[in-house]
């Protein structure tokens, strides 16, 4: 039961199912076995009912607990009118069943869940004591470290089942219930499957039978051909031509129990291939206190194997996993002597030792030292039954040094420091870290294998850092040009030292110059010894289009030198002339820069990017125009485009600047160019002049806002009445009207008399709304005061009367 549990097979889920079925039917949960297996349906007999797998595993539950085997299953399933092909096609519905049943199996987590409680338990009885801190710590480990195997037998997605799809042992046993495939082929074919009965004997044909119970394949082999020969006189006989081939087909379930420390004991029933590792897989291994190295496989009261899990855990080695048989007993002891392991190893946790064993044993079991371990000293903490104490190990005791139960070995990690570095900083070819060998034992050879120092290193001091002893850090003065002369002595380096060299821009303020104005690149440049303008205006792309050789002007920082400047001034200024060639007069050749400079080179005061307007719509030349001078207005474009076509509507010409509608009356423009309106052309600036639009747009408070066409006979209100008439809340005193070239009229009034705004072609008139009212409802307090009042004015009415 605990073998299934763990991971069903397709085939015995669909013996079950089987089971369940004829089990609905004779309405009994425990099925009887039958004694024979008929291998056709009886024709009397119903058609099986279908059944859903939860009721299925509950009927297998209560017949394996009922003491029937799996092959007792299959012969019920069959007796109760089942065929082989209603097997096969049960076990194709519920393959995915089974896959889904392995991936998330009840019984497996419970494993698990078991052998974590056990964890738990065990760290509770450690750290009871909260003043124990020994105790404590040693609880923290076990939270981060299990027992070294227990791994194994933790959930898995894979299984651990015997494979049932393999040659036939030659070494197998035989029993009740194994089935052998007899297979005849040459001059004579025949092919037939036996299953050896309870008796131990197989019947083939009509001859007697055999008895092969506790045979192995091979002795089983040698009975069944000759009882065959009765038969097949001359089979597998040398010349007869006809062979016989005898392999073992489907294998009988065989028990087990699995005690002692083990996670679940029990007894389990498992296929007879199966091997001491299946049972003990399929038992959640040993549990908190059980033993790894220390597991009998015992068979006739008699101890046939001693198992070692550690030696398939670390070398991969089988001996141990033995084939068993019905009724062996599978023993885990407890353990004798487990240690932990912590810090530098491979694999750190709880590993158990067995007597003779030394650290150096254990240390394989975790995979040796990291790379980063302190192999030297180890330190272990040790129980001496009435304290703690610790200790340390070298590496010569390391394979000496036998471990007691409970030690805790702590392999520390090395130092992080390199014991045999100096390095190089600053002005030299390659600056870093190197080693303190026979080549670079003194400053100099340092600074030899550094490839030298830099054309601008400072040589008048150098810096070596040292530390002391006492871990403080000095520092030595060093006369790099002396040094380098050979004037003083070389200095040998001692581990850790840093030398330090600087270049001349190191102990300096950075310096730069400034370049501004008609340059390609203007903006800041570093400060060279000797460097000229045209240097600085190179460096800077030369000068931009409009920008003139001439009148440049440098602007110098005042610093000690104040000869003939006022002592208002700050700074001096100078101007010269660059050609564009970027070559200086022998006088300006002898002027140099100084740091801070900045150079300004001004444009020519006549140089200008070309402007242009445009100008489209009802003109003989539409199209861009150039401004040829400041003074240009608009009146002036109108003769370039060869003035206005017939059909030109100027009345509602538009005038736009940086893309904005500018309002302008542009036929008083043209017929009167002195008024403020005509304007001086700007660049970018646009004139579209439409033809004459035959529509008015009314819109806002009428009641029914349209487009209409425009009739010079109609007056303002005729054309409000093109649109329904005034709405109720329209505005009559704020009606305005928007003429095409942008400019807006409203309604004026005098006394009782309104003026509107004239309508022109292509115009727009907006009759704006009234907010519309919102009256706030009397609360029920102030309906009760305007009540009472009526009523006392009523009552004092009728006094009066």
């Amino acid at each position: 039961m605990h073998y299934l549990s763990k991971k069903l097979s397709a085939i015995w889920i669909a013996f079950f199912i089987l089971l369940v079925s004829s089990a609905t039917q004779a309405q009994d949960p425990a099925p009887q076995t039958p004694t024979t297996a008929p291998s056709q349906p009886n024709p009397t007999q119903p058609a099986p009912a279908p059944v859903s797998n939860s009721q299925a595993i509950e009927f297998y539950n209560q017949a394996k607990q009922s003491g029937m085997s799996d092959m007792d299953i299959e012969k019920a399933a069959l007796q109760r009118g089942y065929t082989l092909d209603d097997i096969s096609a049960m076990r194709k519905r519920l393959e995915q069943t089974t896959k889904d049943n392995t991936k998330n199996d009840p019984n497996r987590d419970q494993l698990d869940e078991t052998r974590e409680q056990d964890d738990l338990d065990e760290l509770e009885d450690e750290t009871n004591n909260e003043r124990d801190t020994t105790a404590a710590g040693r609880a923290r480990f076990r939270r981060l470290n299990r027992t070294f195997g227990s791994s194994f037998f933790r959930r898995s997605s894979t299984t651990f089942e015997p494979n049932l799809r393999i040659p036939t042992p030659r070494n197998y046993i035989l029993g009740p219930d194994d089935e052998l495939v007899v297979d005849i082929y040459g001059n004579s074919v025949d092919n037939f499957r036996m299953k050896i009965s309870p008796e131990g004997t197989v019947k083939m044909l009509n001859l007697a039978p055999v008895y092969v119970n506790g045979l192995t394949i091979e002795q089983a082999n040698e009975r069944i051909v000759n009882r065959l020969r009765q038969a097949y006189s001359n089979l597998n006989r040398p010349g007869s031509g006809t062979h016989s081939t005898i392999t073992l087909g489907n294998v009988r379930s065989i028990r087990v129990m699995i005690t002692g420390e083990v996670v679940r004991p029990g007894t389990y029933t498992v296929s007879s291939l199966s091997t001491a590792f299946n049972a003990l897989y399929v038992s959640g291994g040993p549990g908190r206190n059980g033993s790894y190295r220390n597991i009998e496989v015992i068979r006739n009261n008699q101890v046939i194997r001693q198992i070692d899990l550690y030696r398939f855990l670390i070398d991969a080695d089988l001996r141990d996993n033995i084939a068993l048989q019905d009724q062996d007993i599978i023993l885990i002891r407890p353990y004798d002597t487990r240690i932990e392991l912590t810090g530098e190893v491979k694999k750190t946790g709880v590993f158990e030792a067995k007597a003779g064993e030394t650290v150096k044993d254990l240390l394989k079991y975790a995979g040796g030292f990291t790379p980063e371990a302190f192999t030297k000293l180890i330190q272990y903490q040790r129980n001496t039954g009435n304290n703690f104490i610790i200790g340390s190990i070298d590496s010569v005791q390391v394979a000496t040094f036998a471990p007691k139960n409970g030690d805790i070995f702590n392999v520390k990690k090395i130092l992080d420091v390199v014991a045999n570095q100096v390095e190089i900083r600053g002005a030299v070819t390659r600056p870093g870290i190197y080693p303190l060998d026979e080549r670079t034992k003194t400053v100099k050879e340092l600074i030899t294998i550094s490839e030298g120092i830099s054309p601008r290193a400072f040589l008048n001091r150098a810096l070596l850092e040292r530390s002391s002893g006492d871990t403080q850090t000095g520092l030595v003065a060093i006369d790099l040009r002396k040094l380098l002369n050979n004037e003083i002595p070389d200095i040998v380096l001692l581990p850790g030292d840093i030398l330090t060299i600087k270049s001349v821009e190191d102990l300096k303020e950075f310096t730069f110059l400034s370049v501004r104005g008609a340059v390609i690149n203007p903006g800041e440049y570093y400060y060279y010894k000797d460097i000229t303008i045209a240097d600085l205006i190179f460096q800077a792309g030369g000068y931009t289009e409009g920008g003139i050789p001439y009148r440049i002007e440098v602007s110098r920082r005042v610093k000690n030198d104040t000869t003939g400047l006022p002592s208002d001034q700050n700074v001096r200024i100078f101007t010269l002339d660059v050609a564009d060639n970027l070559t200086l007069s022998e006088q300006d050749q002898k002027f140099t820069l100084y740091p801070y400079d900045i150079v300004l080179v001004r444009r020519s005061p006549r140089y200008e990017t070309q402007k242009t307007v445009t100008i489209f719509g009802q003109v003989t030349y539409p199209g861009t125009y150039t401004i040829l001078n400041n003074f240009e207005k608009i009146s002036d474009l109108f003769p370039k485009a060869g003035g206005m076509k017939k059909e030109a509507y100027i009345e509602g010409a538009r005038f736009y600047r940086n893309r904005e509608l500018v309002a302008l009356d542009l036929k008083a423009v043209i017929e009167k160019p002195s008024i403020p309106a005509n304007l001086l052309l700007a660049d970018g600036d646009t004139i579209y002049i439409p033809k004459k639009s035959e529509m008015v747009r009314i819109q806002g408070g009428v009641y029914n806002p349209s487009l209409v066409n425009y009739d010079p006979g109609f007056n303002f209100h005729e054309y409000i009445s093109q649109a329904g008439g005034f709405a109720e809340r329209a505005r009559k005193n704020r009606i305005y009207v928007s003429y095409p070239n942008g400019r807006t009229h409203r309604t004026s009034k005098f006394l009782f008399f309104r003026s509107y705004p004239k309508v022109e072609p292509g115009s727009t008139v907006t009759v704006p709304l009234k907010e519309p009212k919102v009256e706030q409802p009397m609360s029920r307090g102030e309906r009760l005061a305007i009540i009472s009042l009526f009523t006392t004015l009523a009552i004092a009415l009728i006094r009066i009367l």
